[in-house]
């Protein structure tokens, strides 16, 4: 195979580098793989842990359906337990993948297609083989129940059966890099059990896997319990050496997260990741803390924070002119809400690559510009004058200098105020919208913001509904506003299409939430995923934040790096913490340690 530094590369056991036929074990999309052929377990990871107790942690919302892979239906937490996939990332690597499924994976030296060879050894949980049938089944089905993997895997030409544990997939002209990588995130489904069975609806029978994990007991909409399957097929696998410790994991959900923190408190969780600053603040000085019976943690972390924020449906024509959207911002009062609400704990968002090398600075270098000035008349000016920062309300003017520029972009548009509203100068309709959420979290955030838009005479208002009302409402794209949060890996590439492309735009279940048809964006995306080195990624990635930023498709909220963490000391885990990844399947229980928490004692 050649070896460039434009080709993704493969580290080959026992052969020289660059021979042809010679089971590889690992590919990664720049350098190479960290761990070799021979590598006993990641290093993130206690070989020795001890298999055995049981985790509960908990959910929000409610869950109707076990099948995760269609658009119908709310799944279950942790449904991913119970499927392999071709290949497994670690934890530690930027987009570098080992065999899981697959013991040896071989691409076409023109890069048209990729083979994967099945292990002998892999069983579905009742015993019977996973083959290269499998694999085809699950492509085609896949690309066919849902949106985002038709949309993730639409390079992909056909995939063909080449014997029972042979699986070629064939590519469409192109050059994307990134889509060996892609295809080895496959999740493989049984033919088997699927075939006289309609894959496309939701149901609450637990479906045939192959995973770490099978479903052990159900309670619709309120808990899931997984118990590790003794028997495994991969437990003695390298990736998988130190991880699936528990002998039983269960999800219990609730409705809100207070009550959740609360049954944390209680002792009828074990583990809890905390997302709220105010909360952090507050609520984790109760006696088991004191005691020692729980830890609570921050555990730094390097993984891309994305983009969190609220987010205008361009699709609606109160939002259509981006004068608009860039008014409205600046009634969002960020640096109040941080002081007032979470405690000084985050800092502002002002990129879609957030906490990551990939975010745009300054101004564009000579990369960037190269890719940019093709499209000079397509993007606004300020892609190539200014590095995008949101409004801040710090001083003694606070939000009031940020309204007064709020109304001078107001006025410069269709928008004008009469009698207090500001209504179309042209229709008289009100400037008026509606910012959905699915839970009351973020009330507290919302609010303030509306307080303020009503200064400028825009009318918004607050609803929050249920989370099966709101996945099919913002699944069909029926809303004004909502809050979402966009996550981002350390390689971007084929999933940006479905964030911010043109052609994701009017598809339902696209998370093009935004609804943004911009071929600005759509060639910077092409060039995402054609990038064939890291330096090209990069002025790639970077050129596309600064469209999007200026674009003003949304509000950026905050971010915060690291996890927070709580959890009974009955949990253990590895000494050595990855830098992507919080790794928490690399955790275990410790028989000897305090009985407290969810597995002990405790009544529920």
């Amino acid at each position: 195979m050649r070896r460039t530094a434009l080709a993704l590369v493969f580290m080959v056991a026992g052969m020289a580098a660059g021979a042809q036929a010679a089971p590889r074990h690992a590919m990664a999309l720049y350098g190479e793989p960290k761990y070799g052929p021979d590598f006993t377990h990641f290093d993130y990871v206690n070989p020795d842990a001890p298999k055995g107790g049981k985790v509960t942690t908990t959910s929000i919302g409610s869950f109707d359906t076990l099948n995760p892979y269609t658009i119908k239906g709310v799944p279950a937490a942790g449904l991913g337990l119970t499927y392999d996939t071709l290949m497994t990332g670690s934890s530690d690597e930027a987009s570098v993948e080992y065999g899981l499924l697959a013991e040896s994976i071989d691409v076409a030296d023109d890069r048209s297609s990729v083979v994967f060879t099945l292990r002998p050894q892999a069983r579905w949980h009742d015993g019977k083989p996973v083959t290269a049938e499998d694999v085809v089944f699950s492509f085609k089905t896949l690309t066919d129940a849902h949106p985002l993997y038709k949309s993730y895997y639409a390079p992909v030409a056909k995939a063909e059966a080449e014997g029972e544990r042979k699986v070629r997939f064939t590519f469409k002209p192109g050059d994307n890099h990134e889509l060996p990588l892609i295809i080895g995130q496959l999740p493989v489904l049984p033919k088997h059990y699927w075939e006289g069975r309609t894959f496309s609806q939701a149901t609450l029978e637990p479906p045939l896997g192959s995973g770490p994990y099978k479903i052990a007991a159900v309670d619709p909409g309120r808990s899931i319990t997984y118990e590790r399957v003794a028997d495994y097929w991969g437990k003695d696998l390298a990736v998988n050496r130190g991880r699936y410790n528990f002998a039983t994991m269960a999800f219990e959900y609730y409705r809100d997260a207070t009550v959740a923190l609360q049954g944390f408190r209680g002792g009828l969780a074990d583990f809890r990741q905390e997302n709220s600053a105010k909360a952090w603040a507050t609520d984790y000085s109760f006696p088991a803390v004191k005691e020692g019976k729980v830890k609570v943690e921050e555990i730094p972390n390097k993984i891309p924070s994305g983009m969190q924020a609220f987010v205008y449906n361009t699709r609606r024509p109160v939002f259509a002119d981006s004068k608009v959207r860039q008014a409205i911002g600046y009634a969002f009062d960020f640096e109040w809400a941080n002081e007032t609400l979470f405690y000084k704990a985050y800092k502002r968002t002002d990129s879609y690559f957030e906490n990551s090398d990939l975010q745009a600075e300054g101004l564009p270098g000579p990369r960037e510009l190269k890719l940019l000035e093709p499209l000079r008349d397509k993007v606004p000016p300020e892609v190539f004058t200014k590095r995008y920062k949101p409004p801040k309300t710090e001083g003694q003017q606070g939000i009031r200098k940020s309204l007064l520029e709020a109304k001078r972009l107001l006025d410069e548009t269709d928008w004008a105020v009469k009698d207090g509203t500001r209504v179309n100068r042209k229709t008289g309709q009100p400037l008026a919208f509606e910012i959905l959420l699915d839970s009351p979290t973020f009330e507290r955030v919302a609010l303030p913001f509306i307080e303020n838009l009503k200064r400028l005479g825009v009318q918004a208002s607050l609803r929050t509904v249920d989370t099966t009302q709101y996945e099919n409402r913002t699944r069909d794209f029926d809303f004004d506003m909502i809050v979402n949060v966009w996550g981002q890996s350390l390689t971007p590439g084929n999933e940006q299409r479905d964030f911010w492309g043109t052609d994701s735009a009017d598809r339902p279940g696209s998370r093009n939430f935004a609804g943004i048809r911009n071929p600005a964006v759509d060639t910077l995306i092409e060039a995402i995923v054609r990038a064939s080195t890291r330096e090209d990624l990069y002025a790639a990635v970077a050129a596309l934040d600064r469209v999007l930023l200026w674009n003003h498709y949304v509000i950026p909220q905050w971010h915060f790096g690291a996890f927070r963490v709580a959890y009974w000391t009955r949990l253990k885990r590895p000494s050595a913490v990855p830098p992507y990844g919080l790794a928490f399947d690399a955790w275990w229980a410790d028989a000897g340690a305090h009985a407290e928490g969810a597995s002990g004692g405790v009544p529920r």
